[in-house]
């Protein structure tokens, strides 16, 4: 009789373990008495959901940031912010490096899927690109910040203003601290929807942010030599500025037209146009009243959130390359070509099985969560779709019914963020990590579909 062995952990166990480690880490230190304003400390479930949707750089809150939790509490928010946007993986493998122990192949493996590397080769060195240069990129927009905040908030309390805010941008995580400022809770980045310094930084934080850290090897490796670029990077490039392009476009051209924002002149409709199709990128900041909007623009934002950002990157959603292989895939059938191509390039069937599938299963969620939520709490179907919408995909938007809800429909958003952050994909090799695939084939047969 063998003796047991125990069942080897994978490398996605490995990475949605450690999101609910970090996440459990930061429900109790939220908790603490020193972590908010008032005494007594935060509820359970108060502390639980801003630490899910801080790691899962959500920006869902339950909480005004700035107005209920201590500067130790917004400090613990931003770590996990930190930590969450980088990787929880990526963050422990960069302690390892930095204290000069060796980092065995598994290691390597593990960190290969927590970035989503293409191989394991180089990962060392893709890893230590990734810190460095998201740490200078928050440097950058900190520095810019500042120039604004410092002037309006003094030195010491305007530099933690723009280290704060540039890095919650960058991570795509949309928590904010202008509740104090501005004297409201929520206000998020209303009062500077006119200032194009703000606006501009925060914008390219987001961009950069959810482009994906191999896209940006790619942009420093070759440059404006686009053809030398992967085939996924150019997928992301292009689609990412095709989903900018249009919503720009039917924000400024639509939406801002409508007349309650009549009071705007042409220059501030630009900027607001600009802001609001780069935030439902997956950053959760709005510089404009979104339950003011129309529903066809809540819905339009609906769309632009699950889309999300790209893979390896600090977003979410079900991710850019997904929506272009799905779209590629359905131009190959009018075209009666064999396979999705494009660049030069065919795609593999199994991306496109993939890609099907996290489709489903992130139009499932969203539809389900927010189905549920409007039963259970009798808010309107559309505002229900709209935060199931920004929980799955990570976003962070909200049309203000997420501190209304019922302790059962934040539970139901607190898995909708942590299912966003770690990934479908991840997900599901996590479960069925032991399951062996079968040999066998059953026959085949024509199933006629449409």
């Amino acid at each position: 009789m063998s003796a047991w062995k125990p069942a080897k952990i994978t490398p996605s166990q490995i990475i949605i373990l450690g999101f609910l480690l970090l996440i459990a880490v930061g429900t109790v230190l939220l908790m603490l008495p020193v972590s908010t304003r008032e005494p007594g400390g935060a509820s359970f479930l108060d502390a639980l959901f801003t630490a899910t949707s801080a790691t899962c750089v959500t920006g869902l809150v339950v909480r005004d940031t700035a107005m209920y939790w201590s500067p130790f509490g917004q400090t613990v928010i931003l770590l996990l912010i930190q930590i969450g946007g980088m990787g929880v993986v990526t963050m422990g493998m960069a302690i390892f490096m930095f204290s000069g122990r060796k980092i065995s192949l598994k290691q390597r493996w593990v960190m290969q899927e927590s970035i989503a590397a293409p191989q394991v080769g180089g990962i060392i060195r893709q890893t230590r690109f990734l810190l460095t240069g998201s740490l200078l990129i928050e440097a950058m927009g900190a520095v810019l910040l500042a120039i604004r905040f410092c002037g309006q908030l003094g030195f010491g309390k305007g530099l933690w203003y723009a280290v704060f805010h540039s890095i919650s941008a960058f991570c795509n995580a949309g928590f904010d601290l202008m509740g104090t400022v501005r004297g409201a809770e929520f206000s998020s980045l209303t009062g500077y929807t006119f200032d194009p310094l703000v606006n501009l930084t925060i914008c390219l934080l987001i961009v950069v942010g959810g482009l994906g850290f191999l896209t940006w090897r790619d942009i420093r490796e070759h440059g404006r030599h686009l053809r030398s670029y992967r085939l996924q990077s150019k997928l992301i490039l292009s689609t990412t500025a095709i989903l900018l392009i249009l919503s720009f476009l039917y924000f400024f051209f639509y939406e801002f037209r409508q007349p309650q924002w009549a009071t705007m002149s042409e220059g501030q409709r630009l900027m607001a146009a600009a802001f609001q199709s780069v935030t439902p990128r997956t950053a959760g900041f709005n510089t404009v009243d979104l339950a003011a909007m129309s529903e066809t623009s809540q819905l339009v934002t609906i769309f632009l959130m699950l889309v999300g950002g790209s893979p390896g990157s600090t977003a979410g959603g079900f991710k850019t390359t997904t929506l272009a292989v799905l779209l590629l895939s359905a131009r190959a059938i009018f075209l009666h070509r064999d396979s999705a191509q494009c660049f030069g390039r065919r795609i593999h069937e199994s991306a496109l099985r993939n890609a099907a599938a996290l489709f489903v299963i992130y139009l499932l969620l969203f539809l389900t969560g927010g189905c549920l939520i409007a039963c259970m709490d009798g808010i309107p179907l559309m505002g229900a779709l709209f935060e199931s919408a920004s929980a799955v995909a990570t976003v962070g938007l909200s049309l203000g019914y997420t501190s209304t809800l019922s302790a059962v429909s934040r539970l139901i958003l607190i898995f909708l963020m942590y299912f966003g952050r770690v990934g479908g994909l991840t997900m599901i090799y996590a479960v069925t990590a032991n399951k062996a695939p079968g040999l066998s084939q059953l026959p085949q047969e024509q199933v006629i579909v449409g």
